[in-house]
């Protein structure tokens, strides 16, 4: 009886190792390979790409809408996105671009980093044939697609109407950070400004990148203001950065300041919330809007993977803000365009080839 056993059991083993054998095969993938990025990869050589979102840090909503609309601007285009961040360590984006370029991806999109930490690494992925596009970068290697803001004009727009709202006579408070390409334009601004406005004063200045930058700054800015309690010591803040602002402006409302006022660089949903509150002191911002930045560094990088040669460098235009034009209601960026024109609504990079990769 257990020899029948035995040799039953073996039989069935036979039985559905030889039923095995004659499946067809492939079946299980071409389930998993019928997305709709799969067949836009069959349809499109553009489509089916791995892409690298390099970064330096990301923090707040600036930066999650950036890479939004990176995620966005490739899922269209049928493809994928690995982001890599760095936590504001240079060794580490370095670190990151490497294993982005063994990892063998198609392209590399950068945000920010400086020349000494990445130029190597970028020059490594070009010599294999890797598309490089940097948003706010350093970067000075040959073939690479470098897109910057308006730096120098958005300070000149903030800084303009600081100016004017105050008839070229004010006391401010600084807030900016060396060590980023942006700011380093930024501060070319500012320092003309204060030359060619001689009655325009710099009271103090300070500013650091961190994980909690806006908070920090919160904490910097209050202890600026006890040091300056009396009204007309500190006219208006001038920060770098939407971070900074927001932390700026936490730290007067708090204090119950309401003679000093703001004004900021970048906008994001948070930044809107901060603007629209009753009696803000944040009067006015100028900015790119940064879900269209990345669609449209996106859509470089796209340019070079097609084998064409776009202009290496890409200033995106600036918009200018005013609290005073908001709405009532509350409004957030993907909306701002029908308050301000303009905004978020830019086709910059955009090519036939794109549109039509963008259309299957």
């Amino acid at each position: 009886m257990k020899k029948q056993s035995i040799w039953l059991l073996v039989t069935l083993l036979l039985i559905g190792i030889v039923l095995g054998a004659c499946q067809p095969k492939g079946e299980v993938t071409e389930e998993k390979t019928s997305s709709d990025t799969e067949a836009k990869t069959s349809a499109h050589p553009l489509a089916g790409k791995e892409i690298a979102l390099i970064m330096q840090i990301n923090l707040g909503t600036f930066s999650a809408q950036y890479i939004a609309g990176v995620e966005e601007q490739i899922e269209n285009f049928g493809g994928k996105v690995t982001v890599f961040t760095s936590q504001g360590d240079l060794a580490k984006m370095a670190s990151n671009l490497d294993a982005a370029i063994n990892q063998g991806v198609d392209g590399i999109l950068i945000d920010h980093g400086t020349k000494e930490a990445l130029n190597q690494g970028v020059e490594k992925a070009l010599e294999k044939g890797i598309s490089v596009v940097a948003f706010d970068a350093g970067i000075d290697v040959d073939g690479v697609v470098s897109l910057e803001q308006g730096d120098q004009q958005m300070a000149e727009m903030t800084l303009g109407k600081l100016a004017q709202d105050n008839e070229g006579t004010a006391n401010i408070v600084k807030i900016w950070t060396a060590g980023f390409a942006p700011m380093e334009r930024r501060q070319i601004a500012y320092e003309k400004f204060l030359a060619d406005n001689p009655n325009i004063q710099e009271v103090t200045a300070f500013g650091s990148a961190t994980s909690n930058t806006a908070l920090d700054t919160q904490s910097q800015m209050e202890a600026v203001l006890k040091q300056y309690p009396n009204e007309g010591e500190i006219t208006a803040v001038w920060a770098s950065w939407d971070e900074f602002a927001k932390g700026a402006v936490r730290a007067i409302e708090q204090s119950g300041r309401t003679d000093i006022k703001v004004y900021g660089i970048d906008m994001s949903d948070e930044d809107l919330q901060l603007m629209q509150k009753e009696n803000s002191p944040w009067l006015a911002s100028a900015a790119v809007d940064p879900t269209d930045i990345g669609r449209i560094q996106v859509r470089y990088l796209y340019q070079l993977l097609n084998g064409e040669q776009p202009e290496e460098k890409v200033i995106l235009e600036p918009i200018f803000i005013e609290a005073q034009n908001l709405p009532e209601e509350a409004v957030t960026t993907d909306k701002l365009s029908d308050y301000i024109e303009g905004w978020g609504s830019s086709d910059q990079g955009y090519t036939d080839d794109l549109r039509e990769l963008e259309g299957q």
